[in-house]
């Protein structure tokens, strides 16, 4: 291995752990609560997305599966394997969109996405998975279909607002970054 190569991955592990604690900040500063199903509005999205739509998809999964389920760690455990999955997934469908090629028109798709992941991955978790997982283990029962669909509009809220503000911080550090 080259010493660029190594300098590369070191910098990617730094970015990595820089936007994981951007996500955290941004999950555990802002909580909202969402009183039908125990879970809360927050903006940690904002720097999982940013940081696909910068780094990619390794990096925008691992910030998305790191830095948000960390936070569920401080009073939301229960919450902490679907943030891990849905977020980690937004994070990596909104890299592989993007792509190499970063254009605004891939960004905003990517970001839609990311939002429908967002939306979706909660509710099917919230309304199937984890009452399915309460059978066995309830730690996880305490949700259900009915929370599930409350949840749709301030989780597309959510989203949406952590979209706009990612696009804006894609546009600003892309464009800084060609110099």
């Amino acid at each position: 291995m080259t010493a660029n190569t190594q300098m590369k991955q070191l910098v990617l592990v730094g970015v990595t752990a820089a936007f994981a604690t951007l996500a955290f900040l941004g999950t555990t500063v802002i909580r909202i609560p969402i009183p039908a199903s125990g879970g809360y509005f927050n903006l940690g999205d904002t720097f999982v997305m940013a940081a696909a739509l910068l780094y990619g998809p390794l990096v925008g999964g691992l910030v998305g599966a790191i830095g948000p389920a960390m936070a569920d760690a401080l009073g939301f455990p229960q919450f902490i394997l679907a943030t891990a999955v849905v977020k980690g997934v937004e994070g990596i469908l909104i890299g592989l969109i993007v792509g190499s090629r970063k254009r605004p028109w891939r960004a905003v798709i990517a970001l839609a996405a990311g939002v429908l992941v967002l939306v979706g991955g909660y509710y099917v978790f919230e309304a199937y998975i984890y009452p399915l997982l309460a059978l066995r283990i309830p730690f996880f029962g305490v949700t259900a279909a009915a929370a599930a669909l409350a949840e749709i509009v301030p989780n597309l809220l959510q989203g949406g607002i952590s979209a706009v503000i990612a696009f804006g911080i894609w546009k600003i550090l892309a464009r800084s970054s060609k110099g």
